[in-house]
């Protein structure tokens, strides 16, 4: 294969997984809020819409995981090519931490903010390489 076409498909992973990591932030925080208005009593009508926002983000989480991970497959095709590493150790563990057994709403705040928090991470990184790959490929 040759570099551009490495560098092409690396650069389209990386805005791939942004893409899912914006629209999972943007379902998380949405979930956030309705989470907070249903612990002050929204009734059934609020934890409906909290929950079926809930359900979309992880649903839109587990793309957004499955994304970094593809963009760090790419980067490895890269990596004869220069020298980028995506460490997704440190926040693959996004949707773990969002999928782990759901309590108390007070805790599942917590949870979300923390999700939120290792997709801000993530996002973060992706955007650091980004501008690595472009430089590579267009000089």
């Amino acid at each position: 294969m040759n570099r551009e076409k490495e560098l092409l498909e690396a650069l389209e992973a990386a805005d791939t997984a942004l893409h899912h990591l914006e629209s999972a932030d943007m379902l998380l925080r949405s979930s956030g809020r309705w989470g907070w208005l249903d612990m002050l009593g929204g009734g059934l009508i609020v934890s409906l819409l909290k929950h079926g926002e809930m359900s979309d983000a992880r649903r839109e989480l587990q793309a957004a995981q499955d994304a970094v991970r593809a963009f760090g497959r790419e980067l490895k095709d890269v990596q004869g090519i220069m020298d980028v590493n995506l460490e997704t150790g440190d926040f693959l563990g996004f949707a773990d931490v969002f999928f782990d057994g759901l309590l108390a709403d007070a805790l599942m705040q917590r949870r979300i903010e923390k999700a939120r928090d290792s997709i801000a991470a993530a996002q973060r990184r992706i955007r650091e390489i980004r501008p690595l790959l472009e430089k590579e490929l267009y000089g």
